[in-house]
């Protein structure tokens, strides 16, 4: 497919897919899914959405929030120890138990900046491959012919709604000054207690509508199979994450 403008300076309507269609994903989802191929043409908006992803870890590292709230808890930690220690006459022992604390904060402060850097973009990346090697078994188990980079593209160009949570993540980070920041329901249930509600996000219920209407729109699945598939994935998900809630920390 030619992808370049005509002589009168309009792109013709049936160019292939590229990063600058990443806005039209929330205004005009179908327009971009009709125009996605079986080619790699996500790879550059797949780099970009990553690169971004890493961008937006970097800031976070370079804002020195994570580097303040690890010494805050370090520091509350050490006056834990202190208490308990006190009334002991053995004050190398107390020494020893806030080097081990320093030690500690240190430590959680590399595994965090990794985490967002690095560990971050992974997870998107891992989470596109998974979606699409699902959606690719789906749709040979229906009888049609499964295009790998059709799917991908699907998933990719929906993960728009993923970069936009992070973004928004990202300033709750900085307005709040923590890190325990998300974009789901957790907000509506009772504070400090596990609660499914923070399962719930809209930006990743937005996410598996726009995987259902790309399917629909390229072909991959019927309206009926698409929304079946993408509820049944999005519930798993969400259970997977409620689960989580709940587990021992």
């Amino acid at each position: 497919m030619e992808a370049t403008v005509s002589d009168n300076g309009i792109e013709p309507a049936n160019r292939a897919v590229a990063v600058r269609d990443a806005l039209v994903m929330i205004t005009s989802p179908r327009s971009v899914f009709a125009r996605v191929e079986d080619t790699g043409a996500y790879g550059w908006m797949l780099a970009t959405m990553l690169g971004l992803l890493m961008l937006m870890g970097y800031l976070q590292i370079q804002s020195g929030l994570i580097d303040y709230l690890v010494d805050e808890q370090t520091e509350k930690s050490k006056g834990v120890i202190e208490s308990g220690q006190a009334n002991l006459v053995d004050r190398a022992a107390l020494k020893e138990s806030f080097e081990s604390a320093d030690q500690q904060g240190e430590f959680m402060k590399t595994i965090t900046k990794w985490s967002v850097v690095v560990v971050s973009p992974l997870n998107a990346l891992a989470s596109f491959l998974l979606i699409a090697a699902v959606l690719y078994a789906v749709v040979a188990l229906t009888g049609r012919k499964p295009e790998w980079h059709s799917l991908m593209s699907i998933c990719v160009y929906a993960g728009v709604l993923d970069l936009a949570a992070h973004g928004l993540r990202l300033a709750m980070l900085f307005y709040y000054r923590t890190l325990d920041v998300d974009t789901s329901l957790r907000s509506l249930g009772p504070a400090g207690e596990p609660t499914f509600l923070a399962a719930i996000d809209p930006f990743r219920i937005w996410f598996w509508v726009l995987v259902g209407l790309g399917l629909v729109v390229t072909q991959q699945l019927s309206r009926r199979m698409a929304i079946v598939s993408c509820s049944l994935m999005c519930l798993a998900a969400t259970g997977a994450r409620a689960a989580m809630e709940y587990v021992p920390k």
